[in-house]
């Protein structure tokens, strides 16, 4: 089979990069699958990354997507960022975590919100003012808000943090068929793939079908591991793996404090290690007690809610394997 329409290029790491190939079925020729692997919401959280790029190195991917939300919540958000530096221009999108970076540098929103000088918030300043030392916040303002994939007679699959209507507006069980409706009307696209959650996710309407990555660095599901998504361009068709990664919980959770980030980030940063540790949210659900009771967001009200909500803060499971699916949550893993 002639490829040399569309030769194959070597990223940083030495893994193949198929870019311009015609896939799928055309003119009556089968021509080779193409697998995509793409992670999001690493959130700082290294040793996850690493885990999932070891991973992702054995799986004769042709490219690799980063969906948005590399920065923040976590202490490591400049060596994320120098680790997947090969897939910024072109390969990657903008999170809204990462849009935060901007925005302390008034370089998008208005800076003037008095949330900027909040110390609740301290991990914002504290990571932004590393990634500007490092040089990466002209990199990340040159992310866009999607990615498409798409060659002549194979299903157009549209990339985005959220959705391609706002990187806040997640992928995930509350989904109506109308709003599936609506975004490929305006966005037209054959699969939505989508981030931002913190939880896999599947489903379809008709023709179109929307999936959610998952969360390599803070996943909200009860499963500690990094997830990530591979898809698998065969048959005409996108085929999802949904793939769970062990990785050194301890060793994420210990540079919260060995980095400076838990002293300078305010409650914040406690609450973002505790989501690493549980693989829970825990921050919205605190925030909207908070503002329902009245309370300041200080740090005995965090105590409080965790005594309130001892339920939420069991352990989770332990994984020691690998685990893949086409499902979102396979059989007997936690949901």
């Amino acid at each position: 089979m002639d490829r040399s329409g569309a030769a194959r290029r070597r990223d940083a790491r030495g893994r193949g990069r198929l870019r311009g190939t015609a896939v799928g079925v055309a003119d009556g020729v089968t021509l080779a699958p193409v697998r995509l692997a793409v992670i999001a919401d690493v959130h700082g959280n290294l040793p996850a990354l690493e885990a999932v790029l070891d991973d992702v190195s054995r799986q004769h991917v042709d490219r690799l997507v980063v969906n948005g939300d590399l920065a923040n919540r976590g202490p490591d958000t400049v060596a994320v960022f120098e680790r997947t530096a090969a897939a910024l221009p072109g390969d990657a999108t903008l999170g809204n975590h990462d849009d935060l970076m901007l925005m302390w540098f008034g370089r998008r929103g208005d800076r003037s919100e008095p949330w900027f000088d909040d110390p609740f918030w301290g991990t914002v300043g504290w990571s932004a003012v590393r990634l500007e030392a490092a040089g990466f916040i002209d990199a990340i303002e040159r992310l866009p808000m999607t990615l498409t994939v798409h060659e002549e007679g194979t299903p157009k699959l549209l990339i985005s943090h959220g959705s391609p209507r706002h990187y806040r507006e997640g992928y995930g069980a509350e989904l109506s068929a109308e709003t599936i409706s609506e975004i490929t009307e305006a966005h037209p696209a054959d699969v939505l793939v989508g981030s931002h959650t913190h939880r896999p996710f599947l489903t379809s309407w008709g023709r179109f079908t929307v999936i959610n990555t998952g969360a390599v660095g803070a996943p909200f599901n009860g499963d500690p591991r990094a997830h990530y998504l591979i898809l698998e361009l065969a048959g005409g068709e996108w085929v999802p793996e949904f793939r769970r990664v062990p990785y050194d919980v301890g060793a994420a959770l210990e540079r919260f404090e060995s980095s400076g980030m838990l002293a300078a980030g305010g409650l914040s940063a406690h609450i973002f290690r505790e989501e690493v540790r549980y693989a829970r949210s825990f921050l919205v659900p605190f925030l909207m007690w908070c503002e329902t009771d009245g309370r300041e967001r200080s740090e005995a009200d965090w105590e409080e809610f965790r005594e309130r909500f001892a339920t939420r803060f069991r352990p989770p499971p332990r994984y020691e394997e690998v685990s893949s699916s086409r499902l979102p949550e396979a059989a007997g893993e936690p949901r």
